[in-house]
């Protein structure tokens, strides 16, 4: 019989005690992973699981994944390997041939108590056991009953199936499935199980299939790791955490230093009308307060006791209150990344770099009409008096916002499709139960 192979972490109880301490969670949970390979393995499947697992341990539990192929993520991600749960095991492979063919044999039954026996072993102390297409597809029908016996016989921990791919509404796969055990288990509601599909299109396919209700099954999508495609330095991760800015729609970005000539304090009056559309709405100024003039002081105190007047507390950052002195340039470029649009309502500028940044980075640029912006922007910016009222300002970019598809739908796709709200929304409930 193969043995199963821990690769990487601690304890359970020394990770569960380090992650309780830097989270600060009550509510631990023992959670593996099931799939048949797992990162640096590449494949979609494998790369959520990973994404999953970084979630799950991130807000405090003790996670580990199980496969054949694979890596312990990190020291609290462990890997316990059980070579026969494999698609590719030379076993495997002539069992699934034997199968194909719709031969139920000897050696079918033979792996499937193997694993019966390796799972049962692995699993204890387990809460909760994710598994992934295992029980979707024909890859390795051995592991799939085996997994299937132990439910049955209440001997796993509670059992969330996630479906990716289905078999049974694959054409490509059909030619190698046939009624009856152990094909049948690919298509049947084990009863006493969560069923997770990554859309609205495997939800209703896999309940056609299992004739069971389209609202018994929960849909999670996939999603994208933002820090990790904006490549974002360390700073600039923390600032948004602190924040909170990612969750915002739109984002419009002030990259100016905190001094009156850049008059801020319309930028203010403009959020309190663009939230009447968009509630979500943030504004953020990346700038120190001004180095050269005292009154700089008093006016930052202006625009902080503006934005408690205005009830903009949670809406409008000032990255000075965050962090001292300039941030690097680094850093600066990641928020004109993360950002929806450039709001430039200065009064006096000698250039307008901000200008040409936002251009750099595909951003809609809202300017005060003062000529050294004019002469950037051209026909290529909106532009505005520097005393226009609020309400006329914001009205110009909602509609913008209102109309412009690739901005509706970045905001969208940032605020629904990044792993944290993703775990915050759906995967963080589904663990609750």
């Amino acid at each position: 019989i193969a043995q199963a192979t821990v690769i990487g972490g601690g304890s359970i109880a020394a990770r569960q005690q380090s992650n309780c301490w830097q989270n600060n969670v009550v509510s631990i949970m023992n959670i593996a992973l099931l799939h048949y390979s797992v990162p640096p393995v590449v494949g979609g499947v494998e790369s959520v699981i990973a994404h999953h697992a970084r979630m799950m341990s991130t807000h405090g539990h003790s996670v580990r994944l199980i496969a054949a192929r694979g890596e312990a993520m990190n020291e609290q991600i462990a890997l316990t390997r059980i070579v026969l749960a494999d698609s590719r095991h030379e076993r495997v492979i002539q069992v699934k041939e034997q199968l194909d063919s719709g031969e139920v044999t000897a050696d079918f039954a033979s792996l499937r108590d193997e694993l019966v026996r390796e799972l049962q072993t692995e699993l204890v102390g387990v809460d909760v056991l994710i598994v992934h297409n295992v029980c979707s597809l024909n890859m390795n029908l051995a592991l799939t009953a085996a997994l299937h016996q132990l439910h049955q016989s209440s001997k796993l921990p509670r059992l969330i199936l996630w479906h990716h791919d289905l078999a049974w509404t694959t054409p490509r796969y059909l030619p190698e499935l046939h009624e009856g055990y152990p094909w049948d288990l690919l298509r049947t509601d084990w009863g006493n199980v969560i069923h997770v599909a990554v859309s609205e299109l495997r939800r209703d396919e896999l309940s056609t299939l299992m004739k069971i209700e389209p609202a018994s099954i929960r849909v999670i999508p996939n999603g994208v790791d933002a820090a990790r495609f904006y490549k974002l330095e360390s700073l600039t991760i923390s600032l948004l955490e602190k924040t909170n800015l990612l969750d915002a729609a739109p984002i419009l970005l002030l990259p100016v230093r905190v001094t009156p000539r850049k008059n801020i304090e319309l930028a203010l009056h403009v959020m309190v009308q663009l939230k009447k559309d968009f509630p979500q709405a943030a504004l953020v100024v990346t700038g120190p307060l001004g180095p050269h003039n005292g009154n700089n002081l008093q006016y930052f105190e202006m625009l902080t006791n503006l934005r408690e007047q205005l009830g903009l507390e949670g809406s409008v950052h000032f990255l000075a209150e965050l962090h001292d002195g300039f941030l690097p340039d680094e850093v600066i470029a990641d928020f004109y990344r993360v950002s929806d649009a450039l709001f430039f309502p200065s009064r006096e500028e000698g250039f307008g770099i901000p200008l040409l940044e936002a251009a750099f980075s595909h951003l809609p640029a809202f300017c005060a009409d003062i000529f050294p912006l004019k002469k950037l922007g051209k026909e290529d910016a909106v532009f505005f008096s520097p005393d226009e009222k609020p309400e006329i300002v914001a009205g110009t970019i909602a509609r913008h916002f209102q109309t412009s598809l690739p901005a509706r739908l970045a905001m969208r796709a940032r605020t629904s499709f990044r792993w944290e709200a993703i775990y915050r929304n759906h995967i963080a409930p589904l663990l609750k139960g």
